[in-house]
């Protein structure tokens, strides 16, 4: 065979063999971790508890920010993105679908998040995110986002503490009996403090841009840190939601070994 044509078949066997792969290891995505190359528009000064610190970085996106590059993420440092997917019980954002795969193809480990909306049942919530969140391989697990949404023009109802507590698990069980996986919590300081959700069994993602996460939510264990309103991202036109893993990068491939679907 002549050199040229054995060249080709080689380079066709790496290539199959590389689509035929087994799923990364924990350390194989340890070593694949990005550093953040981010900016931000209004940065905060977080004392000793400085997020950018921490070695993995991530964002989570919507509709409002328009198309996104995910290659250029990617390569500024996003490791991992949260993207919304659902509101209620019948609103789907949009941006979902293009972002999902997208994000994938870039290489960014992604989860889906669900807005949740209190005039609208548990069940009925659960089941449209599950309706259109895919339940497919290498997804990290999805998120409830709990806050209280004063601007919203058809929904003002606040319910007790102990409601908003009982609904949440009733999501959260629904979710995990069909993804395999208990749902992270998003929440913020108000809706944190107004309602105990440190009674509520889940792992946390919690928003604090202006404070240390210590001085905000003493003694509650968090994964995610959301801890800027205001990031800047090549491949992304105007602000972005800037996070970071409460670990090291060791413990992030640990975690995401467990837990991706």
């Amino acid at each position: 065979m002549p050199r040229t044509a054995l060249a080709r078949l080689a380079l066709l066997l790496t290539m199959a063999s590389a689509w035929a792969a087994p799923p990364a290891t924990a350390q194989e995505m340890h070593l694949s971790t990005r550093a953040a190359a981010f900016d931000d528009r209004d940065p905060v000064d977080f004392g000793r508890d400085v997020p950018h610190r921490l070695p993995v970085h991530g964002i989570d996106v919507s509709r409002f920010q328009g198309d996104i590059d995910w290659h250029a993420a990617a390569r500024a440092g996003v490791n991992f993105a949260f993207i919304k997917a659902t509101e209620g019980g019948d609103l789907i954002d949009p941006a979902f679908g293009p972002n999902w795969r997208a994000a994938a193809r870039a290489g960014v480990l992604r989860g889906a998040y669900h807005f949740y909306y209190f005039c609208t049942d548990a069940r009925t919530q659960a089941r449209w995110f599950i309706r259109n969140v895919p339940r497919g391989a290498g997804a990290l697990p999805p998120v409830l986002d709990m806050e209280w949404n004063p601007h919203s023009p058809t929904c003002q109802k606040r319910p007790a503490p102990a409601v908003v507590r009982r609904e949440m698990n009733v999501f959260l069980n629904r979710l995990e009996r069909h993804y395999g996986q208990r749902p992270i919590v998003y929440t913020t300081p108000q809706f944190y403090r107004e309602n105990a959700l440190g009674r509520v069994r889940a792992e946390f993602w919690l928003r604090s841009v202006a404070k240390p996460l210590a001085e905000v939510y003493p003694g509650q264990h968090w994964h995610f840190w959301q801890y800027s309103g205001t990031g800047i991202v090549r491949g992304i036109g105007g602000d972005v939601d800037l996070n970071a893993f409460g670990g090291t990068r060791a413990q992030w491939a640990k975690w995401v070994a467990q837990r991706r679907q």
